[in-house]
């Protein structure tokens, strides 16, 4: 999540590797609509669920076989951390993504490194959660809404929806580039404008929505497991002020920092219903790190 994106990359780009079938993807895609059920978007899937499962699960020990990883087992970092992520994994288990929450082997890991501001939820349920977001996250609640939104990004299937659209994007480039040279014009030239064309008309605004998607979705799952949904602005106001300077919006692969709050604000009526209904969650602050 938030600034870091390596593990959904890794990921994305592991399911890429494997797929050699361009055609037959394209044709599983085309045939592999989804709707979201909150958001109601349709969603081109071409992955089987058990095979980004499976990704997922080797992503995850690749991450934690490294030998520059360290695990934590300070019980002032574990406890908070999976004491959040079980209240968040019970309200999947009951929400509209129930059926695959259930389905997910759940794994819950801190991982001592306080210079990385980062968290993640990979399919299987297979979550990390590094020390460095804690002075980001400040509270139980704030941690939360973190990882609300990235058990979101593994519930919704945002991985694999990428990389369909990957598949997509690159048969709509093989097709440009053959036309082009039955035109006789330059093949390669059309391949790169056709490639910059669906990075940025089609591939990163889709990334921007799943994005969006798992503010508003883990927003409100966050709710449902007891936590002051308000604390995701806060976590967002903060980020803004420890991070440097972003790229145009239209580049990015995520919404602007004011556009988030923007947008958590419009869906905070929605979720501070949910909360006033909810068993309200015990909140403490997370332990500092790096001796402060």
């Amino acid at each position: 999540m938030l600034q870091s994106v390596s593990l959904m990359a890794l990921f994305v780009n592991r399911l890429l590797r494997q797929s050699t079938i361009l055609i037959a993807s394209v044709l599983m895609i085309l045939s592999g609509c989804e709707t979201n059920p909150y958001t109601h978007r349709h969603q081109l899937l071409a992955v089987p669920q058990s095979y980004e499962k499976n990704l997922g699960t080797q992503s995850y020990q690749q991450v934690l076989s490294d030998p520059k990883v360290k695990v934590s087992h300070d019980p002032r970092e574990v406890e908070p951390v999976r004491r959040v992520a079980d209240r968040i994994i019970q309200a999947a288990k009951q929400s509209k993504y129930a059926e695959t929450a259930k389905a997910f082997d759940w794994e819950v890991t801190v991982i001592k490194d306080d210079a990385t501001k980062n968290a993640f939820a990979l399919p299987g349920g297979k979550i990390a959660v590094y020390t460095g977001i804690f002075p980001i996250a400040k509270n139980e609640a704030g941690l939360a809404a973190i990882l609300g939104h990235e058990v979101v990004h593994a519930l919704a299937r945002h991985g694999a929806e990428r990389m369909s659209q990957g598949l997509l994007a690159q048969a709509a480039v093989v097709a440009a580039s053959v036309g082009a040279a039955s035109q006789g014009f330059d093949p390669k030239i059309a391949q790169l404008a056709g490639g910059a064309l669906a990075n940025y008309g089609f591939i990163l605004p889709y990334s921007r929505k799943h994005e969006s998607e798992a503010d508003y979705i883990g927003l409100l799952l966050a709710a449902e497991a007891g936590y002051d949904p308000q604390e995701a602005i806060h976590i967002w106001e903060r980020m803004e002020a420890a991070g440097g300077r972003q790229p145009p919006e239209f580049l990015s692969t995520h919404p602007g920092h004011g556009t988030r709050i923007h947008q958590l604000q419009e869906h905070m009526p929605e979720a501070l219903d949910l909360y006033e209904r909810a068993v309200r969650a015990p909140v403490a602050e997370l332990p500092p790190i790096g001796g402060r």
